[in-house]
């Protein structure tokens, strides 16, 4: 069952902001470019894991997360990660990820955020070159607005800063080629995160 636990959410997120604020500063850019109520899919740039907790941070709205299956083999890891809003997807084998793919489905017809990383993994300081699967499912069947976002560490004295841009939301068309939108995606996810 993936259900997000809102009050477990909470807790995180205020642990999460007090933790990393020792040692990161993060500058927000661009949040004008969220939708308030409807939903919405997030297309981070991956650097690191820390992206996936400031992603949140960043972002007013609670999200869920696509997530390499992994992670959630271990029964309490699991059940805290879906807790939070994550859905297991594996990467090799992406039909065995059917119920999954469908719950992030019915979240997004719910008005949720959802979050795919588009590179499939950590590409630090370069860009990776993107997984099609995941994007050519959201354009060919789904409407939702895809927001690509950049990620930028540079460190200022003690702290890491951290700015997070959010780009404009590109819509894609029923008849929209994947790869090309994937290109594009790429190509503004690079831009906002300095590294083009």
């Amino acid at each position: 069952m993936l259900e997000r636990k809102e009050r477990l959410c909470r807790v995180i997120k205020a642990f999460s902001r007090a933790a990393l604020s020792l040692f990161y500063r993060i500058e927000i850019e661009g949040d004008k470019n969220l939708p308030r109520e409807n939903a919405f899919i997030l297309l981070p740039k991956h650097q690191c894991w820390q992206d996936i907790p400031i992603i949140g941070l960043a972002t007013p709205r609670p999200l869920y997360y696509i997530a390499k299956h992994e992670l959630f083999e271990n029964r309490f890891a699991g059940w805290f990660f879906r807790s939070l809003g994550g859905i297991p997807l594996n990467r090799e084998q992406p039909l065995k990820s059917r119920a999954s793919i469908r719950a992030m489905i019915e979240f997004l017809e719910n008005g949720e955020g959802v979050v795919v990383f588009p590179e499939g993994t950590y590409y630090k300081n370069e860009m990776g070159p993107g997984k099609t699967g995941m994007v050519r499912l959201l354009v060919s069947r789904l409407s939702f607005p895809l927001i690509p976002v950049g990620v930028n560490y540079s460190r200022k004295e003690f702290r890491i800063l951290v700015r997070v841009q959010f780009g404009k939301p590109i819509y894609p068309h029923g008849r929209a080629a994947p790869n090309a939108i994937l290109e594009r995606v790429i190509k503004e996810i690079a831009l906002l995160s300095g590294l083009r």
